[in-house]
């Protein structure tokens, strides 16, 4: 049931019986016509733009449409009043007996209420995480983990055929850098003391990989040349740092369907094809790059490069794909990967990058745009730095890690629903702070708290009226008088939790689960109010002596928590029964 757009379709019939009426000429496009929530609720329910849409090309008065719509519409039983607003607007109030079906579908529905065919099966692969291979996952890991994973499933909701990825970076030097940083722990558990030189990895972490090196090898290591250990320990650090890495992951509730490797795609032809069919369309060529911008010519040396023409589709400069000397650039494999997911029938990609990869999306796009030739839309969010505090002040770097706040660290303090939750209260490109005290509060500025006080305070009406002999099981709620919330709060309430199945699907198409958060606060503050208004008016609280009357209230308050447990299976939180 998506109230919004069932009403958007009693206006497009009505503008339909316009047009044959003669009232409205033929052939107007009608897709721009939309039916939302009015800015000010106290316009009304919703609110339509057909009269400001139509009126141009119809060549009539905005008005004039939107008074002759206003009569049909009113004709229809859920319409209560159709009101024209300024230059023509459309204001509808809804019927008392709309709100009231929208708890009984809400019931009916379960948890699939909201639930989407915007999708429509489509397959999307979504990359998100794939931090380099060579620690624990830090606080702007966590920050991409939780947005990606709630995008995954806020997809998943709306229809679509989700696909969850980390792409492993184990193709680059940062490996062997990291190969050497266990090979110094592997000599210290032979009891040698090491030195970290700059540039390697002097975390804790890795003390435990050292030691388990040392008993796969005992002491053939020992007193040897790189030669004749780099490869097979880079092969072993990188699967215990992916260990690592997946127990961090599933610490905060994330699972990945496909781990990708870079690596893979070296020395099998993966790399060479993808830059062949670029050549095949026209699009590689050998040349030479302008100087960078802020570059004196005395600081550039031109070189012949092997490129890629990807300002033919939107980038701003031609990107090297192979360096003069023969070797990849960074970008090429990059190429070859995005290559591999169109070529297993994706219909949409989205990368999710870390801020600091923001140059990226524009070659990316052009790459993927060239491959798939334009068929297949790749989105690229940024997800921007989160600050942490603690005590007011900045929340100190783990030891265990060495130079950063783990993702662990951070798991440890406040769980994985907290975490998880204040992740998802800011857009993913706006900055984050988050408060380790803050987040633990148990007041209304906490948004994870007043939700989960919300669901919690659901559970413990239906705990009490079944202590008091009330039935609240879902077949008796589910065949409650509805008719009976007639106050203004309660379908206040009820129109709140109409807006999910739009909801749902305006953050689909956004790619924005935030909104989902958002949603999920204002829904909350909406079930607060009305169970408060209970304090000052009997009549509102949800045990009544009319079992009757009791049966209806509670049914609305279960609605409630239906969707509020909906939403927080998106962002991957667990609803609260009870609050301690």
């Amino acid at each position: 049931m998506n109230l919004f757009a069932d009403i958007r379709a009693l206006v497009l019939d009505c503008l339909q019986d316009m047009t044959t009426s003669g009232q409205l000429p033929e052939g107007l496009a009608t897709g721009n016509v939309t039916v939302e929530p009015p800015r000010d609720a106290a316009h009304g329910d919703m609110a339509t733009n057909a009269a400001m849409v139509l009126a141009k090309p119809a060549g009539l008065k905005p008005r004039d449409i939107a008074e002759a719509l206003a009569e049909r519409l009113i004709k229809d039983a859920r319409i209560a009043t159709a009101e024209v607003a300024g230059p023509g607007f459309l204001n509808l109030r809804l019927a008392p007996v709309v709100w009231q079906g929208v708890v009984s579908a809400v019931l009916a529905e379960g948890t699939d209420f909201g639930r989407a065919a915007l999708g429509q099966g489509k397959k999307v692969n979504v990359e998100y995480v794939s931090a380099n291979p060579t620690g624990p996952l830090h606080v702007g890991h966590t920050r991409g983990a939780v947005f990606g994973d709630a995008l995954a499933s806020l997809l998943d909701f709306a229809g679509y055929d989700v696909t969850r990825e980390y792409y492993i970076n184990d193709g680059g030097a940062q490996v062997d850098v990291l190969a050497r940083s266990v090979y110094l722990r592997y000599l210290e558990a032979h009891g040698q003391e090491v030195a970290f030189p700059d540039g390697t990895y002097p975390g804790d972490y890795l003390i435990a990989t050292g030691v388990a090196l040392k008993e796969k090898v005992g002491d053939a290591y020992l007193d040897k040349g790189e030669q004749f250990w780099l490869q097979e320990v880079r092969s072993f650090a990188t699967e215990a740092m992916m260990d690592l890495i997946r127990a961090d992951l599933k610490a905060l509730g994330v699972e990945m369907d496909v781990f990708y490797s870079e690596k893979s795609l070296y020395g099998t032809g993966r790399i060479e094809a993808a830059i062949e069919d670029l050549r095949g369309k026209g699009l590689i060529y050998e040349g030479v790059l302008e100087p960078p911008k802020g570059k004196k010519p005395e600081d550039w040396e031109p070189r012949q490069q092997t490129l890629f023409a990807s300002t033919e589709h939107g980038d701003d400069v031609d990107r090297p794909v192979q360096k003069s000397d023969g070797n990849w650039t960074y970008f090429a494999p990059d190429i070859a990967y995005h290559f591999d997911k169109v070529s297993r029938g994706y219909d949409q990609l989205i990368d999710v990058f870390g801020a600091d990869h923001g140059g990226y999306v524009k070659r990316m796009k052009a790459a993927v745009s060239a491959l798939s030739e334009g068929q297949v839309p790749l989105d690229i969010k940024l997800t921007q730095l989160v600050k942490l505090f603690k005590n007011g002040e900045p929340f100190k770097m783990s030891k265990r890690a060495g130079t950063f706040v783990t993702l662990r660290d951070v798991v440890d303090q406040v769980g994985s629903d907290v975490t998880r939750f204040v992740m998802l209260t800011r857009k993913n490109d706006a900055m984050l702070d988050f408060d380790f005290d803050k987040v633990m509060e148990q007041s209304r500025e906490n948004p994870v708290f007043y939700v989960q006080y919300a669901h919690a305070r659901v559970a413990s009406v239906m705990r009490k009226a079944t202590e008091a002999g009330i039935a609240v099981d879902e077949a008796t709620l589910r065949g409650a008088d509805l008719s009976l919330l007639d106050h203004e709060a309660e379908l206040g309430l009820a129109a709140k939790l109409a807006e999910w199945p739009r909801l749902v699907e305006t953050a689909a198409r956004s790619n924005e689960p935030h909104r989902v958060a958002f949603y999920l606060y204002e829904l909350a503050g909406t079930f607060h109010a009305l169970w408060n208004k209970g304090n000052d008016v009997p009549s509102l609280r949800f045990v009544q002596d009319d079992p009757k009357v009791t049966a209806a209230k509670i049914a609305l308050a279960r609605a409630t928590s239906v969707v509020i447990g909906a939403g927080l299976g998106i962002l991957g939180v667990t609803p609260a029964e009870e609050m301690r």
